[in-house]
């Protein structure tokens, strides 16, 4: 079972005494679905890296600038995988070996051509052939950067392998596209089960299925049913449970986040969702996340933008990546290391003396990832 990542990266210290964050300062949730360890020798572990398009480059290094500099047991095996054109196929296929090798991997997000003629994504790809088939995405208000929403604390557990993105789309005429939605019992209990868990670990209250099943009746219909028949094997542990369409999810998401607890959700939704979470709590830059399953983890920020309107200009905010970054420490039991790392991460933004851009300040990525060090 991967090993209580999350409730580390997500719940700062100085938030929410009522819930126990076993590690923000631990801070961020613990998540668990993995059997097989990451490889290891001699006291070091190995881990694949793939910074990925956009802005990738940057705020990985500021990972690797922090892991150095406390001398964290983590040996890279890079590889500079780019989505921006589909000649980088076969560094894909090696990166691919290198994950399976390692069990567990860092990432930025690949870029996706729109375009028919375009490779299909690698994001997916890799989900999909790993069978990473839980999306953890945590979207926790910070201590010193207010947003609208105060107190917003939630989790979104997305099916990652099936839905909208099994890519089984054809023209069976010209003009005319069908695109399939695949839906099967077994992968909605599998991430309703995972949801559960994730909550009774964590020690979160509720669980609230998002869904369209009031249309597509069949296929999210499967979805809700399966989810309900799961909730009441929870029944015994207190766990309360309820379902919600998706289009007024979105709307009591920016109206009243603080209803919500734990979210399970389709593939597609997840997607709409976490950006959503996101925005409530101060954009793309701050939400960690990772994606989990029976035999790999691979952690990313939760919210997956490539941002390469600002490539290369070091104005980034690494803190949704080094976020996740701690998460993957704890993942392989460097709880102390994570601890000291997230702490520090939070220590500058409630100081609001080192803020990137997207916080409202002028610092660049190098500062924000100087400032975190001089914490530590």
């Amino acid at each position: 079972m991967l090993r209580s990542a999350l409730s580390a990266a997500v719940r700062p210290a100085l938030a929410n005494p009522a819930r126990q964050a076993g590690t923000l300062a631990a801070g961020y949730p613990r998540v668990s679905a993995i059997d097989r360890p990451a490889t290891k020798y001699g006291g070091t572990y190995t881990v694949t890296l793939i910074p990925g398009d956009g802005v990738g480059a940057e705020i990985t290094d500021s990972v690797k600038e922090i892991f150095q500099h406390v001398n964290a047991p983590i040996e890279w095996e890079q590889y500079d995988v780019s989505g921006m054109s589909s000649s980088g196929e076969a560094l894909f296929k090696q990166a691919m070996d290198s994950l399976k090798r390692n069990k567990v991997g860092l990432k930025g997000i690949l870029f996706t051509p729109i375009s028919q003629s375009g490779h299909i994504s690698w994001n997916v790809a890799m989900r999909q052939q790993l069978d990473i088939y839980a999306s953890v995405v945590l979207c926790k208000s910070l201590p010193g950067f207010p947003t609208r929403h105060s107190n917003v604390d939630f989790a979104i557990i997305r099916e990652n392998t099936e839905g909208e993105y099994s890519g089984l789309e054809h023209q069976s005429y010209p003009g005319v596209v069908e695109n399939l939605k695949v839906s099967t019992r077994a992968k909605a209990e599998r991430i309703s089960r995972f949801a559960f868990d994730f909550a009774l670990k964590n020690g979160r209250k509720k669980v609230t299925c998002v869904h369209k099943a009031n249309i597509m009746k069949l296929g999210d219909g499967l979805f809700l049913n399966t989810f309900r028949r799961v909730a009441e094997d929870y029944k015994s542990s207190g766990i309360e449970f309820n379902d919600m369409i998706v289009d007024n999810t979105s709307m009591q998401l920016v109206a009243r986040p603080g209803q919500f607890d734990v979210m399970v959700m389709p593939n597609l939704y997840g997607a709409i969702v976490s950006n959503i979470g996101a925005a409530l709590v101060g954009g793309p830059g701050i939400v960690p996340g990772c994606n989990v399953g029976r035999e790999y983890a691979l952690f990313e920020p939760g919210c997956r933008h490539v941002a390469s309107d600002i490539m290369g200009t070091n104005t980034a905010n690494p803190t949704a990546m080094i976020l996740s970054a701690t998460m993957m420490l704890r993942h392989l039991g460097l709880d102390s290391t994570a601890n000291n790392i997230a702490a520090a991460t939070f220590g500058v933004i409630n100081e609001g003396k080192v803020r990137t851009a997207d916080m409202g300040g002028s610092s660049t990525t190098s500062d924000f990832t100087s400032a975190i060090i001089e914490k530590l």
